[in-house]
């Protein structure tokens, strides 16, 4: 049975966490950003080009990524995102906020080990 999407105000608050942790080991394009998302969330969440694509441009221009063109031959050209060190500080705070969000929600639920 597939998963509803969640909520879009719910997607939109995890978005800039979502897009750091994927490029926190190593530098990614937009396109492989979007898949890794909707994969590793079995379908869940998905971005789409015109929600993606504006996000990651306001975390470039806060300094929270940085991209840079690469041309491959026989491919077109990509930009490709990589973390910051500001970038580095701001997803551990949000980790740290995001886990004491859920924690406070499934107490409140009366949620266990979710």
């Amino acid at each position: 049975m597939p998963k509803p999407t969640l909520d879009r105000e719910l997607k939109k608050g995890s978005a800039e966490l979502l897009i750091l942790s994927l490029v926190q080991d190593r530098q990614r394009h937009g396109y492989e950003i979007s898949k890794l998302i909707e994969s590793r969330s079995e379908g869940a969440l998905r971005f789409n080009v015109a929600s993606l694509y504006p996000m990651l441009y306001r975390l470039e221009k806060r300094g929270l990524i940085q991209g840079r063109w690469v041309d491959k031959a026989g491919q077109r050209r990509r930009r490709y995102y990589r973390i910051t060190a500001t970038g580095k500080k701001i997803l551990l705070a949000q980790r740290s906020h995001w886990q004491a969000f859920v924690a406070a929600i499934n107490q409140i639920a009366g949620i266990e080990n979710a």
